[in-house]
């Protein structure tokens, strides 16, 4: 090498060294992405089932799987705005803001789950179909004790994320979402509605059925203290 570049063999090994540890702590991230979603995937389905303890047993172990993460990469920052990453993080926030919401608990912030905001707006926007989806499993078994309350944290949850408005680059695609979630609140808006409308009626269906039952028993004993 002329004198002009004597230096860069040096450079171009150091540079190859850095590489080198951002691939190896790529490599050992990726799977415990993948493991924590998969946990955060059972999660859900256990808030489904109304298995709350397992549920929050699930949430643990990826949460514990995050926290290696953040440890891996603590030397690699660039890591940290990596999509595998995100996306765990986003199906983590998505799993503990529909458990809260579900049992009753007020809803957990960015830094209480330690996510990144633009994952923990997606996984709030996430967190909206399956509220969805547990109303409606409500419904079917005849439990609406929950149905408005559940509807207005849905409600309320647009209300928050339709004022996002910046570039996809920062909110991580977070307008998608958004626009996904006003058919998916009129429609639950219409189906408990609907179901509380039907409630109602076979409620005082039954008031009926039970006045006319008394009076038909009114009307019979009369009749037998009559007869000769």
């Amino acid at each position: 090498m002329n004198n002009l570049t004597d230096n860069l063999a040096s450079i171009g090994d150091q540079i190859r060294l850095s590489f080198s540890a951002k691939d190896a702590a790529r490599e050992k991230v990726l799977p415990l992405c993948r493991e924590a979603i998969r946990y955060c995937s059972q999660a859900i389905r256990a808030t489904h089932r109304q298995e709350f303890d397992q549920s929050r047993e699930l949430l643990g172990s990826a949460r514990n799987l995050l926290n290696e993460v953040e440890q891996i990469i603590a030397e690699c920052n660039e890591l940290g705005f990596a999509g595998f990453i995100r996306d765990a993080q986003k199906e983590f926030a998505e799993g503990s803001i529909t458990l809260a919401l579900v049992v009753g608990n007020p809803l957990p912030s960015p830094d209480e789950l330690r996510v990144d905001a633009a994952a923990y707006l997606n996984g709030l926007g996430e967190a909206v179909g399956e509220l969805r989806r547990y109303l409606l499993d409500s419904m079917r078994r005849g439990d609406l004790s929950r149905g408005e309350e559940l509807l207005s944290a849905m409600d309320d949850i647009y209300s928050v994320l339709v004022t996002m408005d910046f570039p996809d680059a920062i909110t991580g695609g977070l307008r998608r979402t958004t626009d996904s979630l006003r058919a998916v609140l009129e429609r639950t808006r219409g189906d408990l509605t609907n179901a509380l409308r039907q409630s109602r009626l076979e409620r005082r269906m039954r008031e009926l059925e039970e006045a006319l039952g008394f009076d038909q028993a009114s009307v019979k004993t009369s009749d037998d203290d009559t007869s000769p």
